[in-house]
């Protein structure tokens, strides 16, 4: 990562305890970043993930807010407390999901419906909803949300994680449309399988999805993605050097697709 890529920028970075989300975090601290916030339910596993990013870069200015973006008050919590402590919010990387593994639509359960809606987009809306009024008032800021080639890609066993990925990738695109007059860039990093997740070991250990994402797999002639290979584009995007670029939904899968 590019030293000083991202200086002088506070982050949030949700659902950034593993995977993706704390190689972000990660990424924005080696990038520069003057503050980098990290979210997840657990405190414990908070601190275990701060130390993480302290231990890869020594320097920077680390800290951990506990929250379950997926309710409204939560969210704004998470949003005010950045606020609090650093005046600002210029970046937000969006990641986390829910813990359902792909199935065929007739088997999944109706009680999982909640779940898999507020994990995939209602989460997204709430922190919007409390972080576009602060970049506004800025005058700039980017948010970028990781979601999935699901939502561009019919994918047996996807058929609503899909759905809400799709919606997550729309509602970027025209959010971005509403709030380039107010300077804030909104964006989409879109993956397939990530290796190294718990979303990966999640989907491998299900005989059904196993079998389906076993040949998307085979399709990703540069090898699967790691958080590592997802990382630099969240910063890129929240950088300068990506000044010119709103409402795309950016696919990284190793050659899984052409999405």
């Amino acid at each position: 990562m590019t030293p000083g890529m991202v200086a002088g920028q506070v982050a949030l970075v949700t659902a950034s305890t593993s995977g993706i989300g704390l190689a972000t975090a990660a990424a924005f601290a080696a990038a520069g970043a003057e503050a980098v916030i990290l979210n997840g339910r657990n405190a414990e596993r908070g601190a275990l993930a701060v130390a993480h990013v302290r231990q890869a870069v020594p320097e920077a200015d680390v800290s951990f807010l506990v929250g379950d973006l997926t309710g409204l008050d939560a969210a704004g919590a998470v949003v005010q407390g950045v606020l609090d402590r650093h005046g600002r919010i210029d970046a937000l990387v969006h990641c986390g999901g829910a813990q359902v593994a792909p199935d065929l639509f007739v088997r999944t359960d109706p009680a999982d419906y909640r779940a898999l809606v507020d994990g995939y987009f209602t989460a997204i809306l709430n922190c919007c909803h409390w972080v576009v009024p602060a970049m506004a008032a800025q005058g700039q800021g980017t948010i970028t949300v990781v979601a999935s080639d699901a939502g561009k890609i019919a994918t047996p066993g996807e058929a609503v994680i899909g759905a809400l990925k799709a919606a997550a990738i729309m509602f970027v695109r025209t959010l971005a449309l509403e709030v380039g007059r107010n300077g804030v860039r909104v964006n989409c990093i879109s993956p397939s399988l990530v290796a190294e997740t718990r979303s990966y070991e999640r989907i491998m250990s299900g005989p059904f999805s196993a079998k389906v994402f076993e040949k998307a797999i085979r399709k990703a002639r540069l090898g699967l993605p790691t958080p590592a290979d997802i990382a630099p584009m969240a910063v890129f995007l929240a950088s300068p050097q990506a000044a010119k670029i709103t409402g795309q939904a950016i696919s990284i899968n190793g050659g899984i697709s052409a999405a």
